[in-house]
């Protein structure tokens, strides 16, 4: 899962890109309002957690509020040092999804996060499944026909992703948009080399694959 940071005080940013990293999210950082638009409004993002308050043309709010006139509905955590009631309806009147107000834990935000991708469209299980194999992004748990599977941070993210798509074809450009980060040196050939890391783990020792490439496209969760 991608998920957007905007917020201008580098130590909160860089604290909350290390958190959700090691909860194998992969993770932008903008630090100025104009910047924040620009990447919330052109990249493909799963969740966004915005700081009310930042420099340049755009506010948070109004990063939100372009946002959701885009047609763009990703959940949004706004932060902020500003905790009245009036303030905080503010925040979610202008679109946001959940409002958290300075200082707070970082396991809260985590979970947080967690709460709102267990929302979407369909209310969806924090336990994914697909055939024999499942998921459980609580837990961060893979297991395949009741044997446990140990992946590596970019494995799991990948899988979450191919199993979040299950049933679709999922391009590679679609795979590193959503897996990488933007900063990240990804070469053409790196979703194929992730694909068979994770093929020796989850298809390899078991009967019936269920990573299938589909030529000139891109990859096929399904059992």
């Amino acid at each position: 899962m991608r998920v957007l940071i905007v917020e201008d005080e580098h130590k909160i940013a860089n604290a909350l890109k290390k958190a959700l990293e090691s909860e194998s999210f992969a993770v932008d950082v903008s630090y100025d309002g104009d910047h924040g638009y620009a990447m919330a409004t052109t990249e493909p993002y799963d969740i966004a957690i915005i700081d009310r308050m930042i420099p340049g043309d755009y506010d948070g709010l109004g990063i939100v509020t372009a946002m959701r006139n885009a047609g763009i509905h990703i959940p949004v955590i706004l932060l902020t040092a500003l905790g009245s009631v009036k303030d905080k309806i503010t925040g979610l009147d202008s679109g946001a999804d959940d409002y958290l107000v300075k200082p707070f834990a970082l396991e809260e935000l985590l979970a947080r996060v967690r709460a709102l991708l267990r929302r979407p469209t369909e209310q969806q299980s924090h336990v994914l499944t697909v055939g024999d194999l499942t998921l459980d992004t609580a837990n961060f748990e893979v297991v395949r026909a009741g044997t446990s599977i140990n992946l590596t941070s970019k494995e799991y993210a990948l899988l979450e992703y191919l199993m979040r798509g299950a049933g679709r074809i999922l391009t590679k450009d679609a795979i590193i948009s959503h897996v990488w980060d933007y900063d990240a040196d990804v070469l053409p050939n790196t979703v194929e080399v992730y694909v068979k890391y994770l093929r020796s783990k989850i298809d390899t020792p078991f009967k019936t694959p269920l990573i299938h490439t589909v030529r000139g496209f891109g990859y096929k969760l399904e059992a």
